[in-house]
């Protein structure tokens, strides 16, 4: 029944250390069916290299494995969290790919300093401040998926919007309407990083971009007059 689900997803997670963005096991990445309300999912501790798309695990939005003999990625609940409350996403990817990772271990936001990030999106990439002692004792990868939901909220952003985020002390996730876009994103936001590192070091206190600047890239590829592509 899930086999086409199972596909895409080891499709996806396939990409990631293709991409550089994964070393040994450090990240997943997961495709969501609306319609059943289940995601697949990598399982825990499959390396890369070994991975089978029959490998891979459905879980329904409780977290309770639907299909599958290995037990789902440790990030499962985190995932399932944002799946259940932000709707119009249908891929996330979590790794801990090194540029963003610093950032996230910096506790710092990637500042907007170049076209190639607005033609992205507008404002800086959020890092989200690292999560109370008490909800890291708790159920943490749960409350991992709250602490990105209650930094957007507390931000005013959307996930369609900005898809993308760093969790401070941690690492990064990504998200999209397809998987092909959380992987993208992953990329994406690694390049981001990589480049506003390099930007900072050369130049500390380098000034954030023009907003006219931000305006104009994001909207040649997103706006209602976009002209970028074929």
């Amino acid at each position: 029944m899930y086999q086409d689900l199972k596909q895409a997803c080891y499709e996806a997670n396939m990409q990631l250390p293709k991409l550089g963005l994964v070393l040994f096991t450090f990240g997943n990445a997961s495709v969501v069916d609306r319609q059943n309300r289940v995601f697949a999912i990598k399982p825990s501790g499959v390396p890369y290299e070994t991975l089978r798309p029959e490998d891979i695990v459905i879980v329904d939005f409780a977290n309770k494995i639907v299909e599958g003999t290995k037990r789902p990625s440790s990030d499962t609940k985190t995932h399932a969290v944002l799946y259940a409350h932000w709707e119009h996403i249908g891929g996330i990817v979590h790794t801990h790919s090194t540029y963003a990772t610093a950032w996230a271990q910096a506790q710092l936001d990637i500042p907007i300093l170049g076209t190639t990030h607005a033609d992205h999106l507008t404002v800086d990439v959020p890092c989200a401040p690292p999560m109370s002692d008490q909800l890291i004792q708790g159920d943490y990868e749960h409350q991992t998926g709250w602490q990105i939901l209650n930094e957007f909220q507390r931000r005013g952003l959307t996930p369609e919007e900005v898809e993308m985020v760093l969790i401070g002390n941690h690492a990064p996730f990504t998200w999209g309407k397809t998987v092909d876009k959380a992987v993208y994103n992953s990329a994406v936001l690694e390049e981001i990083a990589r480049m506003a590192y390099l930007s900072c070091t050369l130049r500390p206190g380098v000034p954030r971009l023009k907003d006219a600047l931000i305006r104009k890239h994001y909207e040649r590829k997103h706006g209602a007059g976009s002209y970028y592509g074929q």
